[in-house]
Protein backbone atom coordinates (compact mmCIF):
# COMPACT_ATOMS: atom_id res chain seq x y z
CA UNK A 1 0.00 0.00 0.00
CA UNK A 2 1.42 3.31 -1.06
CA UNK A 3 2.38 6.19 1.20
CA UNK A 4 -0.08 9.04 1.59
CA UNK A 5 0.67 12.04 -0.58
CA UNK A 6 0.88 15.60 0.76
CA UNK A 7 -2.63 16.78 1.57
CA UNK A 8 -3.86 20.20 0.48
CA UNK A 9 -7.01 21.47 2.21
CA UNK A 10 -9.60 23.22 0.07
CA UNK A 11 -12.61 25.26 1.12
CA UNK A 12 -15.51 24.45 -1.16
CA UNK A 13 -19.00 23.27 -0.22
CA UNK A 14 -18.88 19.63 0.81
CA UNK A 15 -15.11 19.33 0.47
CA UNK A 16 -14.30 19.04 4.17
CA UNK A 17 -12.24 15.85 4.09
CA UNK A 18 -9.51 15.45 1.46
CA UNK A 19 -9.93 12.49 -0.88
CA UNK A 20 -6.84 10.49 -1.87
CA UNK A 21 -7.38 8.61 -5.13
CA UNK A 22 -4.51 6.24 -4.36
CA UNK A 23 -6.41 5.04 -1.27
CA UNK A 24 -9.37 4.13 -3.46
CA UNK A 25 -7.08 2.33 -5.91
CA UNK A 26 -5.39 0.49 -3.06
CA UNK A 27 -8.75 -0.54 -1.63
CA UNK A 28 -9.76 -2.11 -4.93
CA UNK A 29 -6.42 -3.95 -5.11
CA UNK A 30 -6.67 -5.26 -1.55
CA UNK A 31 -10.36 -6.20 -1.83
CA UNK A 32 -9.65 -8.14 -5.02
CA UNK A 33 -6.72 -9.86 -3.32
CA UNK A 34 -8.88 -10.78 -0.31
CA UNK A 35 -11.68 -12.18 -2.47
CA UNK A 36 -9.09 -14.27 -4.32
CA UNK A 37 -7.89 -15.77 -1.03
CA UNK A 38 -4.71 -13.73 -0.88
CA UNK A 39 -4.89 -12.98 2.86
CA UNK A 40 -3.70 -15.67 5.25
CA UNK A 41 -5.55 -13.98 8.11
CA UNK A 42 -8.93 -12.35 7.52
CA UNK A 43 -8.42 -10.03 10.51
CA UNK A 44 -5.57 -8.25 8.70
CA UNK A 45 -7.81 -7.28 5.80
CA UNK A 46 -10.65 -6.56 8.20
CA UNK A 47 -8.64 -3.87 9.99
CA UNK A 48 -7.70 -2.30 6.67
CA UNK A 49 -11.28 -2.47 5.41
CA UNK A 50 -12.66 -0.80 8.53
CA UNK A 51 -10.37 2.21 8.13
CA UNK A 52 -11.92 2.70 4.70
CA UNK A 53 -15.38 2.80 6.26
CA UNK A 54 -16.49 -0.65 5.09
CA UNK A 55 -18.06 -2.77 7.82
CA UNK A 56 -19.22 -6.36 8.00
CA UNK A 57 -22.85 -7.30 8.61
CA UNK A 58 -24.65 -10.18 10.29
CA UNK A 59 -25.52 -11.40 6.79
CA UNK A 60 -22.68 -13.23 5.04
CA UNK A 61 -20.81 -11.82 2.05
CA UNK A 62 -22.25 -8.31 2.19
CA UNK A 63 -20.94 -5.06 3.64
CA UNK A 64 -22.15 -1.79 5.08
CA UNK A 65 -20.40 1.44 4.17
CA UNK A 66 -20.53 4.42 6.49
CA UNK A 67 -20.03 7.86 4.96
CA UNK A 68 -18.62 10.61 7.14
CA UNK A 69 -20.41 13.95 7.15
CA UNK A 70 -18.42 16.30 9.42
CA UNK A 71 -20.89 18.50 11.34
CA UNK A 72 -23.62 16.83 9.25
CA UNK A 73 -22.93 19.05 6.25
CA UNK A 74 -24.10 17.79 2.87
CA UNK A 75 -24.48 19.30 -0.61
CA UNK A 76 -27.09 18.67 -3.34
CA UNK A 77 -24.56 16.79 -5.47
CA UNK A 78 -23.73 14.57 -2.51
CA UNK A 79 -27.42 13.84 -1.94
CA UNK A 80 -27.66 12.84 -5.59
CA UNK A 81 -24.65 10.56 -5.11
CA UNK A 82 -26.35 8.96 -2.12
CA UNK A 83 -29.45 8.43 -4.23
CA UNK A 84 -27.37 6.76 -6.92
CA UNK A 85 -25.68 4.46 -4.38
CA UNK A 86 -29.06 3.51 -2.92
CA UNK A 87 -30.48 2.88 -6.39
CA UNK A 88 -27.60 1.01 -8.02
CA UNK A 89 -25.80 -0.78 -5.20
CA UNK A 90 -28.03 -1.16 -2.11
CA UNK A 91 -30.50 -4.06 -2.55
CA UNK A 92 -33.02 -2.49 -0.15
CA UNK A 93 -32.74 0.76 -2.16
CA UNK A 94 -32.35 3.05 0.81
CA UNK A 95 -29.77 4.95 2.85
CA UNK A 96 -29.85 5.47 6.60
CA UNK A 97 -28.97 8.50 8.74
CA UNK A 98 -27.25 7.46 11.97
CA UNK A 99 -27.34 9.08 15.40
CA UNK A 100 -23.89 10.49 14.60
CA UNK A 101 -24.88 12.37 11.43
CA UNK A 102 -23.41 9.77 9.05
CA UNK A 103 -25.12 8.04 6.17
CA UNK A 104 -24.95 4.24 5.95
CA UNK A 105 -25.75 1.88 3.08
CA UNK A 106 -26.21 -1.83 3.67
CA UNK A 107 -26.13 -5.28 2.04
CA UNK A 108 -23.58 -4.45 -0.66
CA UNK A 109 -21.05 -7.05 -1.90
CA UNK A 110 -17.37 -6.31 -1.28
CA UNK A 111 -16.59 -6.57 -5.01
CA UNK A 112 -18.83 -3.55 -5.64
CA UNK A 113 -17.40 -1.40 -2.84
CA UNK A 114 -14.60 0.22 -4.92
CA UNK A 115 -17.25 1.51 -7.33
CA UNK A 116 -19.32 2.80 -4.41
CA UNK A 117 -16.38 4.59 -2.79
CA UNK A 118 -15.35 6.20 -6.09
CA UNK A 119 -18.88 7.41 -6.75
CA UNK A 120 -19.03 8.97 -3.29
CA UNK A 121 -15.55 10.47 -3.64
CA UNK A 122 -16.49 12.15 -6.92
CA UNK A 123 -18.63 14.57 -4.89
CA UNK A 124 -16.17 15.00 -2.00
CA UNK A 125 -17.56 12.30 0.28
CA UNK A 126 -15.15 10.26 2.36
CA UNK A 127 -15.56 7.02 4.29
CA UNK A 128 -11.99 7.08 5.61
CA UNK A 129 -11.92 6.24 9.35
CA UNK A 130 -15.71 6.16 9.61
CA UNK A 131 -15.23 2.76 11.29
CA UNK A 132 -12.43 1.17 13.26
CA UNK A 133 -10.45 2.32 16.29
CA UNK A 134 -10.02 5.87 15.04
CA UNK A 135 -11.45 9.35 15.52
CA UNK A 136 -14.92 8.89 14.07
CA UNK A 137 -17.16 11.43 12.37
CA UNK A 138 -17.00 14.83 14.09
CA UNK A 139 -20.57 15.83 14.85
CA UNK A 140 -21.97 19.28 15.53
CA UNK A 141 -25.15 21.24 16.11
CA UNK A 142 -26.90 21.35 12.70
CA UNK A 143 -28.06 24.89 13.49
CA UNK A 144 -24.51 26.15 14.06
CA UNK A 145 -23.99 29.42 12.22
CA UNK A 146 -27.67 30.29 12.07
CA UNK A 147 -28.92 29.85 15.64
CA UNK A 148 -29.89 32.90 17.68
CA UNK A 149 -27.56 33.71 20.57
CA UNK A 150 -24.52 31.66 19.57
CA UNK A 151 -21.18 33.23 20.49
CA UNK A 152 -19.59 32.24 17.19
CA UNK A 153 -20.02 29.64 14.47
CA UNK A 154 -18.32 26.39 15.48
CA UNK A 155 -18.50 24.93 11.96
CA UNK A 156 -14.99 26.00 10.86
CA UNK A 157 -13.48 24.54 14.03
CA UNK A 158 -15.37 21.26 13.80
CA UNK A 159 -14.07 21.03 10.24
CA UNK A 160 -10.53 21.80 11.38
CA UNK A 161 -10.74 19.12 14.06
CA UNK A 162 -11.90 16.54 11.51
CA UNK A 163 -9.07 17.49 9.16
CA UNK A 164 -6.43 17.50 11.90
CA UNK A 165 -7.15 13.92 12.97
CA UNK A 166 -7.91 12.31 9.62
CA UNK A 167 -5.00 10.01 8.70
CA UNK A 168 -3.11 11.28 11.75
CA UNK A 169 -0.46 8.70 12.75
CA UNK A 170 -1.51 8.97 16.40
CA UNK A 171 -5.04 7.77 15.73
CA UNK A 172 -4.66 4.87 13.32
CA UNK A 173 -4.88 2.19 16.02
CA UNK A 174 -6.41 3.63 19.17
CA UNK A 175 -7.53 1.30 21.97
CA UNK A 176 -11.08 1.85 20.71
CA UNK A 177 -13.16 4.35 18.73
CA UNK A 178 -13.12 8.03 19.71
CA UNK A 179 -16.21 10.23 19.29
CA UNK A 180 -16.23 14.03 19.22
CA UNK A 181 -18.99 16.65 19.15
CA UNK A 182 -19.24 20.45 18.89
CA UNK A 183 -22.28 22.32 20.19
CA UNK A 184 -23.27 25.79 19.04
CA UNK A 185 -24.28 27.06 22.49
CA UNK A 186 -25.19 25.95 26.00
CA UNK A 187 -28.36 24.26 24.75
CA UNK A 188 -25.88 21.56 23.70
CA UNK A 189 -27.88 20.13 20.81
CA UNK A 190 -24.85 18.01 19.89
CA UNK A 191 -25.08 16.30 23.33
CA UNK A 192 -21.39 16.71 24.15
CA UNK A 193 -21.86 15.00 27.52
CA UNK A 194 -21.94 11.53 25.94
CA UNK A 195 -18.80 11.98 23.85
CA UNK A 196 -15.13 11.16 24.33
CA UNK A 197 -14.47 14.85 23.66
CA UNK A 198 -16.98 17.66 23.49
CA UNK A 199 -16.72 21.39 22.82
CA UNK A 200 -19.10 24.17 23.89
CA UNK A 201 -18.36 27.78 22.82
CA UNK A 202 -17.02 30.28 25.34
CA UNK A 203 -15.63 33.82 25.20
CA UNK A 204 -13.30 35.05 27.95
CA UNK A 205 -11.91 38.58 27.94
CA UNK A 206 -12.76 38.89 24.28
CA UNK A 207 -10.97 35.64 23.36
CA UNK A 208 -12.99 32.91 21.68
CA UNK A 209 -12.63 29.32 22.77
CA UNK A 210 -14.42 26.32 24.19
CA UNK A 211 -15.43 24.62 27.36
CA UNK A 212 -13.97 21.16 26.83
CA UNK A 213 -15.51 17.98 28.25
CA UNK A 214 -14.16 14.43 28.10
CA UNK A 215 -15.04 10.85 28.93
CA UNK A 216 -18.75 10.67 28.25
CA UNK A 217 -20.44 7.63 26.77
CA UNK A 218 -23.36 5.23 26.98
CA UNK A 219 -23.46 1.44 26.31
CA UNK A 220 -22.90 -0.90 29.27
CA UNK A 221 -21.22 1.80 31.35
CA UNK A 222 -23.03 5.12 30.80
CA UNK A 223 -21.10 8.14 31.99
CA UNK A 224 -21.48 11.90 31.77
CA UNK A 225 -18.36 13.64 30.51
CA UNK A 226 -16.13 15.49 32.96
CA UNK A 227 -14.88 19.03 32.38
CA UNK A 228 -11.26 19.05 31.21
CA UNK A 229 -11.06 22.80 30.73
CA UNK A 230 -13.60 25.49 31.54
CA UNK A 231 -11.92 27.49 28.81
CA UNK A 232 -9.41 26.66 26.11
CA UNK A 233 -8.70 29.18 23.37
CA UNK A 234 -9.20 28.48 19.69
CA UNK A 235 -5.43 28.50 19.28
CA UNK A 236 -5.07 25.67 21.79
CA UNK A 237 -8.14 23.43 21.51
CA UNK A 238 -6.33 21.11 19.10
CA UNK A 239 -3.33 20.96 21.45
CA UNK A 240 -5.39 19.98 24.49
CA UNK A 241 -7.24 17.47 22.31
CA UNK A 242 -3.94 15.91 21.33
CA UNK A 243 -2.93 15.64 24.98
CA UNK A 244 -6.13 13.74 25.74
CA UNK A 245 -5.76 11.44 22.73
CA UNK A 246 -2.09 10.76 23.54
CA UNK A 247 -3.11 9.67 27.04
CA UNK A 248 -5.85 7.46 25.61
CA UNK A 249 -3.55 5.90 23.02
CA UNK A 250 -0.87 5.15 25.63
CA UNK A 251 -3.28 3.51 28.10
CA UNK A 252 -2.19 -0.11 27.65
CA UNK A 253 -4.60 -1.24 30.38
CA UNK A 254 -7.45 -0.46 27.98
CA UNK A 255 -6.11 -2.77 25.28
CA UNK A 256 -6.60 -5.88 27.44
CA UNK A 257 -10.38 -5.84 27.06
CA UNK A 258 -11.71 -4.09 23.96
CA UNK A 259 -15.23 -4.11 25.38
CA UNK A 260 -13.98 -1.75 28.11
CA UNK A 261 -11.46 0.24 26.09
CA UNK A 262 -12.98 3.71 26.14
CA UNK A 263 -11.50 6.79 27.73
CA UNK A 264 -14.40 6.93 30.21
CA UNK A 265 -13.11 3.63 31.64
CA UNK A 266 -9.64 5.08 32.12
CA UNK A 267 -11.08 8.09 33.96
CA UNK A 268 -13.20 5.76 36.11
CA UNK A 269 -10.18 3.67 37.07
CA UNK A 270 -7.65 6.39 37.83
CA UNK A 271 -10.02 9.13 38.98
CA UNK A 272 -10.81 12.59 37.64
CA UNK A 273 -8.04 14.39 39.52
CA UNK A 274 -5.34 12.01 38.31
CA UNK A 275 -6.62 12.22 34.75
CA UNK A 276 -6.51 16.02 34.80
CA UNK A 277 -2.95 15.84 36.18
CA UNK A 278 -2.02 13.58 33.27
CA UNK A 279 -3.41 16.12 30.82
CA UNK A 280 -1.28 18.85 32.41
CA UNK A 281 1.78 16.59 32.39
CA UNK A 282 1.25 15.72 28.73
CA UNK A 283 0.96 19.39 27.80
CA UNK A 284 4.40 19.96 29.34
CA UNK A 285 6.02 17.54 26.88
CA UNK A 286 8.12 18.76 23.91
CA UNK A 287 5.48 17.86 21.31
CA UNK A 288 3.19 20.53 22.78
CA UNK A 289 5.58 23.28 21.68
CA UNK A 290 4.34 22.98 18.09
CA UNK A 291 2.03 25.55 16.56
CA UNK A 292 -1.53 24.30 17.01
CA UNK A 293 -3.32 27.26 15.48
CA UNK A 294 -6.23 25.90 13.42
CA UNK A 295 -6.05 28.62 10.76
CA UNK A 296 -4.66 26.46 7.96
CA UNK A 297 -7.24 23.75 8.66
CA UNK A 298 -10.41 25.82 9.06
CA UNK A 299 -13.34 24.83 6.88
CA UNK A 300 -14.56 28.20 5.60
CA UNK A 301 -17.81 28.29 3.67
CA UNK A 302 -19.92 31.44 3.37
CA UNK A 303 -23.36 29.89 3.13
CA UNK A 304 -25.07 33.26 3.13
CA UNK A 305 -23.52 34.07 -0.24
CA UNK A 306 -25.47 31.16 -1.71
CA UNK A 307 -28.74 31.96 0.06
CA UNK A 308 -31.66 32.31 -2.37
CA UNK A 309 -32.67 35.78 -3.51
CA UNK A 310 -36.17 37.06 -2.89
CA UNK A 311 -38.66 36.51 -5.70
CA UNK A 312 -41.65 38.66 -6.61
CA UNK A 313 -44.26 36.08 -5.67
CA UNK A 314 -44.67 32.78 -3.84
CA UNK A 315 -47.33 30.09 -3.67
CA UNK A 316 -49.73 30.27 -0.72
CA UNK A 317 -51.53 27.56 1.30
CA UNK A 318 -54.99 26.42 0.23
CA UNK A 319 -56.94 23.49 1.62
CA UNK A 320 -53.73 22.30 3.27
CA UNK A 321 -53.37 25.44 5.41
CA UNK A 322 -54.02 23.62 8.70
CA UNK A 323 -51.48 20.88 7.98
CA UNK A 324 -48.94 23.48 6.88
CA UNK A 325 -49.48 25.47 10.08
CA UNK A 326 -48.84 22.34 12.17
CA UNK A 327 -45.72 21.62 10.16
CA UNK A 328 -44.36 25.13 10.70
CA UNK A 329 -45.07 24.97 14.43
CA UNK A 330 -43.02 21.80 14.95
CA UNK A 331 -40.48 21.70 12.12
CA UNK A 332 -39.55 25.31 11.32
CA UNK A 333 -37.17 27.51 13.30
CA UNK A 334 -36.22 31.11 12.56
CA UNK A 335 -32.56 31.79 11.82
CA UNK A 336 -30.68 34.65 13.42
CA UNK A 337 -30.40 36.07 9.91
CA UNK A 338 -33.61 38.01 9.38
CA UNK A 339 -35.95 36.65 6.71
CA UNK A 340 -34.59 33.10 6.77
CA UNK A 341 -35.62 29.92 8.55
CA UNK A 342 -34.49 26.33 8.89
CA UNK A 343 -36.80 23.43 8.10
CA UNK A 344 -36.26 20.17 9.94
CA UNK A 345 -37.32 17.25 7.77
CA UNK A 346 -38.63 14.38 9.88
CA UNK A 347 -37.15 11.27 8.30
CA UNK A 348 -38.89 8.19 9.63
CA UNK A 349 -36.34 5.78 11.11
CA UNK A 350 -33.64 7.80 9.32
CA UNK A 351 -34.30 6.03 6.01
CA UNK A 352 -34.39 7.71 2.58
CA UNK A 353 -35.20 6.20 -0.81
CA UNK A 354 -33.40 7.11 -4.06
CA UNK A 355 -36.30 9.34 -5.10
CA UNK A 356 -36.19 11.13 -1.75
CA UNK A 357 -32.43 11.66 -1.95
CA UNK A 358 -32.77 13.20 -5.41
CA UNK A 359 -35.86 15.18 -4.40
CA UNK A 360 -34.12 16.72 -1.40
CA UNK A 361 -31.12 17.53 -3.60
CA UNK A 362 -33.35 19.47 -6.00
CA UNK A 363 -35.12 21.18 -3.11
CA UNK A 364 -31.76 22.24 -1.66
CA UNK A 365 -30.74 23.76 -4.98
CA UNK A 366 -34.02 25.59 -5.43
CA UNK A 367 -34.71 26.85 -1.91
CA UNK A 368 -31.66 26.52 0.38
CA UNK A 369 -28.69 27.70 -1.61
CA UNK A 370 -27.54 24.10 -1.38
CA UNK A 371 -27.26 24.18 2.42
CA UNK A 372 -28.42 21.30 4.62
CA UNK A 373 -27.20 19.18 7.51
CA UNK A 374 -28.13 15.88 9.08
CA UNK A 375 -28.99 15.66 12.78
CA UNK A 376 -28.21 13.22 15.59
CA UNK A 377 -31.96 12.61 15.78
CA UNK A 378 -31.77 11.03 12.29
CA UNK A 379 -33.41 13.98 10.54
CA UNK A 380 -32.22 16.67 8.13
CA UNK A 381 -32.16 20.45 8.56
CA UNK A 382 -32.64 22.56 5.44
CA UNK A 383 -30.89 25.89 6.01
CA UNK A 384 -31.31 29.35 4.51
CA UNK A 385 -34.93 28.87 3.47
CA UNK A 386 -36.58 32.22 2.79
CA UNK A 387 -39.61 32.73 5.03
CA UNK A 388 -41.72 33.51 1.98
CA UNK A 389 -40.91 30.13 0.43
CA UNK A 390 -41.75 27.93 3.42
CA UNK A 391 -45.03 26.78 1.91
CA UNK A 392 -43.37 25.88 -1.38
CA UNK A 393 -40.76 23.85 0.51
CA UNK A 394 -43.54 22.15 2.46
CA UNK A 395 -45.36 21.32 -0.78
CA UNK A 396 -42.22 19.79 -2.26
CA UNK A 397 -41.78 17.70 0.90
CA UNK A 398 -45.40 16.53 0.65
CA UNK A 399 -44.65 15.23 -2.84
CA UNK A 400 -41.65 13.34 -1.42
CA UNK A 401 -43.68 11.90 1.49
CA UNK A 402 -41.41 13.82 3.87
CA UNK A 403 -43.75 16.52 5.17
CA UNK A 404 -44.75 14.91 8.46
CA UNK A 405 -44.91 17.34 11.35
CA UNK A 406 -43.61 16.51 14.82
CA UNK A 407 -39.84 16.62 14.36
CA UNK A 408 -38.13 15.77 17.67
CA UNK A 409 -41.43 15.01 19.40
CA UNK A 410 -42.83 11.81 20.87
CA UNK A 411 -43.74 10.77 17.29
CA UNK A 412 -40.13 11.11 16.13
CA UNK A 413 -38.79 7.78 17.40
CA UNK A 414 -35.04 7.07 17.18
CA UNK A 415 -33.45 3.65 16.74
CA UNK A 416 -30.36 1.89 15.44
CA UNK A 417 -30.59 -0.69 12.61
CA UNK A 418 -30.63 -3.65 15.04
CA UNK A 419 -30.93 -7.12 13.54
CA UNK A 420 -31.76 -5.69 10.13
CA UNK A 421 -28.01 -5.58 9.54
CA UNK A 422 -25.88 -5.32 12.69
CA UNK A 423 -23.81 -8.27 13.92
CA UNK A 424 -24.36 -7.17 17.51
CA UNK A 425 -28.12 -6.82 17.19
CA UNK A 426 -30.31 -8.88 19.50
CA UNK A 427 -33.69 -7.58 18.33
CA UNK A 428 -35.28 -5.70 15.44
CA UNK A 429 -35.10 -2.20 16.89
CA UNK A 430 -36.19 -0.76 13.54
CA UNK A 431 -39.28 -2.96 13.63
CA UNK A 432 -40.10 -1.83 17.16
CA UNK A 433 -39.53 1.77 16.08
CA UNK A 434 -42.20 1.36 13.42
CA UNK A 435 -44.64 -0.27 15.85
CA UNK A 436 -44.22 2.36 18.56
CA UNK A 437 -44.38 5.27 16.14
CA UNK A 438 -47.60 3.87 14.67
CA UNK A 439 -49.07 3.38 18.15
CA UNK A 440 -48.21 6.89 19.35
CA UNK A 441 -49.52 8.40 16.11
CA UNK A 442 -52.77 6.40 16.37
CA UNK A 443 -53.30 7.70 19.91
CA UNK A 444 -53.50 11.22 18.41
CA UNK A 445 -52.39 12.72 21.70
CA UNK A 446 -53.18 16.43 21.82
CA UNK A 447 -50.99 17.00 24.86
CA UNK A 448 -48.08 19.47 24.64
CA UNK A 449 -46.24 17.86 27.56
CA UNK A 450 -46.48 14.37 26.10
CA UNK A 451 -45.44 15.75 22.72
CA UNK A 452 -42.11 16.84 24.24
CA UNK A 453 -41.11 13.30 25.13
CA UNK A 454 -38.40 11.34 23.36
CA UNK A 455 -38.57 7.58 22.76
CA UNK A 456 -35.34 5.85 21.77
CA UNK A 457 -34.30 2.25 21.31
CA UNK A 458 -31.28 0.11 20.56
CA UNK A 459 -31.11 -3.48 19.35
CA UNK A 460 -28.50 -4.31 22.00
CA UNK A 461 -27.00 -2.73 25.15
CA UNK A 462 -24.46 -0.66 23.16
CA UNK A 463 -26.89 2.26 22.88
CA UNK A 464 -26.31 3.31 19.28
CA UNK A 465 -29.97 4.36 19.45
CA UNK A 466 -29.15 6.35 22.62
CA UNK A 467 -31.83 4.57 24.64
CA UNK A 468 -30.30 5.84 27.89
CA UNK A 469 -31.26 9.39 26.89
CA UNK A 470 -34.91 8.77 26.05
CA UNK A 471 -37.65 9.74 28.47
CA UNK A 472 -38.65 6.21 27.52
CA UNK A 473 -35.90 3.95 26.22
CA UNK A 474 -35.39 0.29 25.34
CA UNK A 475 -32.56 -2.06 24.48
CA UNK A 476 -32.85 -5.50 22.97
CA UNK A 477 -32.80 -8.68 25.04
CA UNK A 478 -34.09 -12.25 24.81
CA UNK A 479 -36.43 -14.40 26.90
CA UNK A 480 -37.04 -18.14 26.96
CA UNK A 481 -40.32 -19.96 27.48
CA UNK A 482 -40.86 -23.71 27.12
CA UNK A 483 -37.49 -24.02 25.42
CA UNK A 484 -38.39 -21.36 22.86
CA UNK A 485 -36.71 -17.97 22.65
CA UNK A 486 -38.59 -14.75 22.12
CA UNK A 487 -37.43 -11.17 21.46
CA UNK A 488 -37.67 -8.81 24.41
CA UNK A 489 -36.55 -5.43 25.74
CA UNK A 490 -35.14 -3.90 28.88
CA UNK A 491 -36.83 -0.59 29.64
CA UNK A 492 -35.38 2.72 30.84
CA UNK A 493 -37.35 5.69 32.17
CA UNK A 494 -36.36 9.30 32.81
CA UNK A 495 -33.42 9.90 30.50
CA UNK A 496 -32.78 13.26 28.89
CA UNK A 497 -30.37 15.80 27.45
CA UNK A 498 -32.30 19.07 27.62
CA UNK A 499 -30.35 20.57 30.53
CA UNK A 500 -27.50 21.39 28.16
CA UNK A 501 -23.95 22.58 28.85
CA UNK A 502 -22.55 19.05 28.76
CA UNK A 503 -25.10 17.65 31.21
CA UNK A 504 -27.08 14.52 30.45
CA UNK A 505 -29.52 12.42 32.43
CA UNK A 506 -29.17 8.65 32.22
CA UNK A 507 -32.46 6.77 32.31
CA UNK A 508 -33.24 4.39 35.18
CA UNK A 509 -33.54 0.74 34.20
CA UNK A 510 -36.75 -0.94 35.32
CA UNK A 511 -36.58 -4.40 36.87
CA UNK A 512 -38.39 -6.20 34.10
CA UNK A 513 -38.18 -7.47 30.54
CA UNK A 514 -40.95 -6.87 28.05
CA UNK A 515 -41.72 -9.20 25.15
CA UNK A 516 -41.08 -7.20 21.99
CA UNK A 517 -44.68 -7.53 20.81
CA UNK A 518 -45.94 -6.08 24.12
CA UNK A 519 -43.63 -3.07 24.14
CA UNK A 520 -45.98 -0.62 22.32
CA UNK A 521 -48.65 -1.50 24.91
CA UNK A 522 -46.18 -0.62 27.66
CA UNK A 523 -45.45 2.75 26.07
CA UNK A 524 -49.16 3.52 25.91
CA UNK A 525 -49.66 2.60 29.57
CA UNK A 526 -46.73 4.74 30.72
CA UNK A 527 -48.05 7.73 28.80
CA UNK A 528 -51.47 7.21 30.41
CA UNK A 529 -49.86 6.84 33.85
CA UNK A 530 -48.15 10.18 33.35
CA UNK A 531 -51.24 11.95 32.03
CA UNK A 532 -53.44 10.71 34.86
CA UNK A 533 -50.99 11.19 37.72
CA UNK A 534 -48.99 14.34 36.99
CA UNK A 535 -49.37 17.50 38.98
CA UNK A 536 -50.13 20.79 37.27
CA UNK A 537 -47.43 21.47 34.66
CA UNK A 538 -45.24 18.59 35.87
CA UNK A 539 -42.82 17.33 33.24
CA UNK A 540 -42.43 13.59 32.61
CA UNK A 541 -39.01 13.21 34.23
CA UNK A 542 -40.08 15.23 37.28
CA UNK A 543 -43.14 12.98 37.55
CA UNK A 544 -40.88 9.93 37.43
CA UNK A 545 -38.60 11.41 40.10
CA UNK A 546 -41.59 12.04 42.37
CA UNK A 547 -43.33 8.66 42.13
CA UNK A 548 -40.31 6.43 41.51
CA UNK A 549 -39.94 3.45 39.22
CA UNK A 550 -42.27 1.03 41.04
CA UNK A 551 -45.52 2.46 39.59
CA UNK A 552 -44.00 2.22 36.11
CA UNK A 553 -43.12 -1.41 36.75
CA UNK A 554 -46.54 -2.26 38.18
CA UNK A 555 -48.33 -0.59 35.28
CA UNK A 556 -46.91 -3.19 32.88
CA UNK A 557 -46.35 -6.18 35.16
CA UNK A 558 -48.91 -8.33 33.34
CA UNK A 559 -47.28 -7.51 29.99
CA UNK A 560 -44.01 -9.12 31.08
CA UNK A 561 -45.59 -12.60 31.08
CA UNK A 562 -45.43 -13.79 27.47
CA UNK A 563 -47.61 -16.88 27.84
CA UNK A 564 -46.94 -20.41 26.66
CA UNK A 565 -45.62 -21.30 23.24
CA UNK A 566 -48.60 -22.34 21.14
CA UNK A 567 -50.13 -21.79 17.74
CA UNK A 568 -52.42 -19.13 19.20
CA UNK A 569 -49.46 -17.35 20.80
CA UNK A 570 -46.92 -17.94 18.04
CA UNK A 571 -46.67 -14.23 17.14
CA UNK A 572 -45.16 -13.52 20.56
CA UNK A 573 -42.14 -15.58 19.51
CA UNK A 574 -41.57 -13.70 16.24
CA UNK A 575 -39.84 -10.32 16.16
CA UNK A 576 -41.30 -7.19 14.61
CA UNK A 577 -41.15 -7.17 10.76
CA UNK A 578 -39.88 -10.78 10.81
CA UNK A 579 -41.62 -13.98 9.74
CA UNK A 580 -39.65 -16.80 11.34
CA UNK A 581 -39.51 -17.88 14.97
CA UNK A 582 -36.99 -15.81 16.90
CA UNK A 583 -33.55 -17.26 17.57
CA UNK A 584 -30.87 -15.20 19.29
CA UNK A 585 -27.94 -14.85 16.91
CA UNK A 586 -25.32 -12.37 17.99
CA UNK A 587 -21.84 -11.94 16.58
CA UNK A 588 -18.89 -9.83 17.60
CA UNK A 589 -18.54 -6.20 16.59
CA UNK A 590 -15.63 -5.90 14.18
CA UNK A 591 -14.16 -2.78 15.78
CA UNK A 592 -13.86 -4.61 19.09
CA UNK A 593 -11.96 -7.55 17.59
Amino acid sequence: MRAVETIVQTNAPGKVLPILTEELDDFETEATRFLAGGYAEEAVFQGYRLKQGVYGQRQANVQMTRVKLPFGGVTPDQMDAFGEVADKFAPLRKGHITTRQNFQFHHMPLAKMPDVLRLLASTGLSTREACGNTVRNVTADPWAGVTEGELFDVTPYAGAFARFWLRNPLTQLLPRKFKVAFSADDADVAITGIHDLGFIPRVENGVQGFKMVCGGGLAIMPREAITVREFVSLDEYLKVSEAVIRIFNAADMLRKNRAMARIKVLIDRIGVDRFLEMVDDELAQPWAQRDFSPERLLFLDNEEERAPARRDSYAQPGDDAEAFTQFVASNVKAQKQQGFSTVQVKITRGDLTPAQFHGIADLMRDYCGGNARTTVQQNMVLRWVRDESLYEVYSRLVALDLAESGAETVRDVVSCPGTDSCKLGITSSMGLNRAIQERVTDLALDDPQVSKLHIKMSGCPNSCGQHHLGNIGFHGAAMKVDGHQLPAYHAFIGGGYEEGNGKVRIGTQLKLRLPAKRTPDAVQRWLELYQQGRENGEEFNAFFDRIGKEPFEEAVRDLTIPGDFSDDNREMFIDWTKFELYVLERGEGECAV
